[in-house]
């Protein structure tokens, strides 16, 4: 990477700006970022990986006669700026022959701002070696347990820092750091010819290193063992049955991203993107129409929620987080868009969802934060998870995520767990392994009959959404609470 002496990242996006006007390009932008990913891994009693990377470049992004153009380099100069917005005209000149229709832009205002998450602890401020302890700590702890079956530990910490800037031919600059970090840790049992794990993470979220919060994972490890222990030693989950489900927030996250978000992703419906079981039933016909879940069911978008995975200041296009419902009442009532699909939705603006995942990456609809709303306060299908199991007669609750698998229209999916126990007559009465449970989406979320108040929100999440080809890797939490499912089939994998 190289940057010119004495020009700073402004000085270069303010110089992009220029050109791209100059080429008479009805619309452009740059994005110069640096990222910054350290990643710590160790396996049982030792330190297995240790990387600190950084990479940074700028992106250039032209629309001109209603086509595309895109390029990227690593290389942070005048000239090769020059070069690079050169270069992109070019692509927006080849696209135009193969494309049938005009890209047209919902419009967006110019924002001239900066945006940093707030931390308390700059995670690269804290020592590799105090780090690297603590992951093997763990590890000795959990493999304290092998004469009772612990045979594998695992234990990872992940942190990463995007700094951005963002400026656009509209009028746009804007400056963006972004923290993120992660940790994680899983042991395995072995017996009876079996092996089975138990994992344990506070959620990836946009915090510094008291996300981490050592006091806590080591706190965790006692129970985490012990319950692979029984997990393993428990018999198998029934089979080619449909019963009840009481899935924790550490599950049913997993199932509102695969199920909720990516059907909504508006490029996906229009058929833009096609890959990773790509492609949508929740087609345009049906908005406003489509029973999506129960009349208390609720699924909402939220941009500036406090720590969330992908609370930003402004996507990839220069617009600000916002918050919106997807589905409100069950009803589907809005999408994930960019300015692009926006426009053919025929709504008046983006909400937001932009993002690359790279300097040399180019903005696709990504998933936002996106989450299940609690019932409200002594609403007639709000239940604790304590309420839900008491008034359960026969079924399984399930905690943590596992396998899972959808088909190419986000319709037909089955979806695994990391815990799970069986639940007679309002009491939990031990662990079960091995259950997989298989629903179709709308039928599933009209199949909710109680959903978890306010105090027991949570906000998992993933940090590697995986999208398009070549592939994007994004991230984004999914606040949710418990919800109990009737009627669900279930199998032993």
């Amino acid at each position: 990477m190289v940057q010119a002496p004495g020009r700073t990242a402004t000085d270069l996006a303010q110089l992009a700006i220029s050109l791209i006007k100059k080429a008479g390009c009805e619309y452009g932008d740059v994005r110069i970022c640096t990222y910054r990913r350290q990643y710590l891994t160790a396996r049982d009693r030792s330190l297995t990986n240790l990387s600190d990377n950084v990479s940074s470049g700028f992106g250039v992004r032209v629309l001109l006669n209603g086509s595309w153009g895109f390029a990227a380099s690593p290389h942070k100069t005048p000239a090769e700026v020059e070069r690079i917005v050169n270069l992109a005209v070019e692509i927006a000149q080849g696209s135009r022959l193969s494309q049938q229709k005009k890209v047209e832009l919902v419009p967006v205002e110019a924002y001239r701002d900066t945006y940093v998450t707030p931390i308390q602890i700059d995670p690269f401020a804290v020592p590799i070696a105090q780090k690297a302890d603590l992951l093997l700590n763990i590890n000795e702890k959990l493999l304290s347990y092998g004469e009772k079956g612990i045979k594998k530990a695992y234990s990872f910490l992940e942190f990463s820092r995007e700094e951005k800037v963002f400026a656009s031919t509209v009028g746009s600059l804007i400056e963006q750091t972004i923290y993120r970090s992660y940790p994680l840790f899983s042991c395995t049992a072995i017996a009876n010819g079996d092996a089975q794990s138990r994992t344990y993470e506070r959620p990836p979220l946009n915090q510094g290193y008291e996300n981490i919060n050592p006091e806590d994972l080591l706190s965790q490890i006692d129970r985490v063992a012990q319950e692979a222990i029984e997990k393993v030693n428990a018999p198998k989950g029934p089979s080619g049955i449909n019963t009840t489900l009481i899935l924790k927030p550490t599950n049913v996250w997993l199932t509102i991203h695969e199920s909720v978000g990516h059907p909504t992703e508006l490029d996906r419906v229009y058929g833009y993107e096609a890959n990773f079981a790509g492609t949508s039933f929740a087609t345009t016909d049906k908005l406003g129409k489509l029973q999506y879940g129960a009349p208390w069911v609720n699924f909402k978008c939220d941009r500036t929620q406090p720590a969330g995975r992908s609370t930003v200041g402004y996507d990839d296009e220069g617009v600000p987080a916002q918050e919106w419902y997807v589905v409100k009442d069950g009803i589907l009532v809005d999408y994930l868009t960019d300015r692009e699909t926006a426009y053919r939705l025929g709504r008046p603006h983006s909400n937001g969802c932009a993002f690359a995942d790279s300097w040399s990456s180019i903005p696709m609809v990504r998933i936002p934060n996106l989450g299940l709303e609690p019932g409200p306060e002594n609403g007639s299908h709000t239940a604790t998870l304590a309420e839900m199991i008491a008034d359960t007669e026969d079924g399984i609750l399930i905690d943590g995520y596992g396998t899972f698998s959808i088909d190419q229209q986000r319709r037909n999916f089955q979806f695994g767990g990391d815990a799970f126990w069986k639940v007679e007559k309002g009491q939990i009465v031990g662990m079960l392994k091995d259950v997989n449970y298989h629903s179709m989406t709308t039928d599933f979320w009209n199949s909710v009959d109680a959903v978890g108040p306010a105090s027991e929100r949570q906000q998992c999440g993933t940090d590697s959404c995986g999208k398009g080809e070549p592939m994007q890797v994004a991230q984004m939490s999914h606040a949710c609470v418990p919800v109990r499912v009737r009627n669900i089939q279930v199998s032993a994998s």
